[in-house]
């Protein structure tokens, strides 16, 4: 119907379970420094010069998929960056795709509410990274699955602890940002960065790896690496009066992990978090989300994110077994509202606090409706009213 737009653009895929948003972001800036014109489709939406567009899956169903890549054709756009969920992969969703590059960032437990098992999910993932699928593979070398792919694929490797083709040393991470050096098949630059948290390495490295392998410069990867702008909704941090304050997407157990690791670098006094998670999705996350953030965060509030079907207390308990394990520093508020206010009003000079799992997102859904709700905004306007 839409003339094959695909065969028509450069298609770059991000596949992982963390970290694909960021690293469309980043490829897509790295292109556009470099003069060419690039698109991107995932979670954030469409987004691309003169054109923007809403999606309601990390990867859209075809029918609107394909609209967007002819629209973004037919935009001037040469190449597009997309993500590219385990569900679609499942559904072939992206099948008559062939990418010009596919990149694999990581996987971690997520999902298993649809896929049942991690070794079902991770198999999910590794289906599409093949030779056949793509030109070129970039795979994350510091990743178990990633490793296994690169054992059975032809690939270009990334990393940090493990040999790879593409790798950063001497990391600095500050609250300012990274600074680091990547050694691209062994042309080194040197990266100063607005980004936040040695995940940004990891994210900066893939995108850094796929650019050099269609053909953009070593110094003009490394410069674009530099202007990357960080992604709306991941560790942004939001102007308050008080303390340090971040929204962030993480909404996984490992997400959440390395977001608090970084700010628990960065925090001269006590780090809050105050999260959710989400129902009717993967409920054998819920326990690990607690454990993993009470073993690092000095308090905890656990709130409602999006409830969807599900009553947020049923949700909340669940999360609280993990919590109670690793923590007794904790405080339950349903509304999220209420518990954002409850956590603001606990900084002091030089605290942290974390809220985690909507990001950019300006709802919160509850029995199918969608009732507006950001976390960004309602942070601003308690700022704006604090003291008075």
């Amino acid at each position: 119907f839409y003339d094959n737009p695909q065969r028509k653009m450069k298609i770059i895929g991000a596949v992982g379970t963390n970290g694909k948003t960021s690293t469309c972001h980043i490829i897509a800036d790295i292109l556009n420094f470099a003069g060419k014109k690039a698109a991107i489709i995932g979670t954030s939406g469409v987004e691309y010069p003169g054109f923007c567009g809403a999606t309601s899956h990390t990867t859209p169903d075809p029918h609107l998929l394909y609209y967007y890549l002819d629209e973004l054709y037919k935009r001037g756009a040469e190449y597009v960056v997309m993500e590219v969920s385990a569900h679609a992969i499942s559904q072939k969703k992206v099948a008559p795709i062939k990418f010009k590059t596919l990149v694999y960032t990581n996987c971690t437990a997520d999902h298993l509410d649809y896929f049942k098992n991690f070794a079902k999910y991770a198999e999910t993932k590794k289906s599409i990274m093949k030779n056949e699928f793509a030109d070129v593979l970039v795979v994350n070398a510091d990743d178990a699955t990633g490793r296994s792919v690169a054992r059975e694929q032809r690939c270009v490797t990334y990393g940090i602890k493990f040999p790879a083709d593409v790798f950063a040393v001497n990391i600095e991470e500050k609250e300012t940002g990274l600074k680091y050096v990547v050694n691209l098949f062994d042309k080194l630059y040197e990266v100063r960065t607005s980004l936040l948290g040695l995940y940004n390495v990891y994210n900066g490295l893939a995108a850094a790896t796929v650019c050099f392998s269609l053909g953009i410069c070593a110094e003009v990867v490394g410069k674009g690496l530099c202007e990357a702008h960080a992604v709306k909704g991941r560790m942004e941090k939001v102007a308050y009066p008080v303390g340090n304050v971040f929204v962030d997407y993480a909404h996984t157990p490992d997400g959440l992990e390395k977001s608090l690791l970084f700010l628990r670098k960065i925090t001269k006094g006590s780090l809050f978090c105050l999260f959710g998670c989400g129902g009717n999705r993967d409920k054998e996350k819920r326990p690990k989300m607690g454990r993993v953030a009470g073993g690092i965060a000095g308090f905890l509030g656990l709130t409602s994110d999006n409830p969807r079907y599900e009553e947020p207390q049923a949700i909340i308990r669940e999360t609280e077994a993990g919590l109670r394990e690793a923590t007794r520093d904790y405080i339950c508020i349903e509304k999220r509202r209420e518990a954002i206010i409850y956590a603001l009003n606990m900084l002091g000079d030089g605290d942290t606090l974390l809220v985690a799992g909507k990001g950019a997102e300006e709802y919160q859904e509850i029995m199918g409706i969608k009732h507006y709700f950001s976390d960004e905004k309602l942070i601003e306007e308690l700022g704006g009213a604090y003291g008075k």
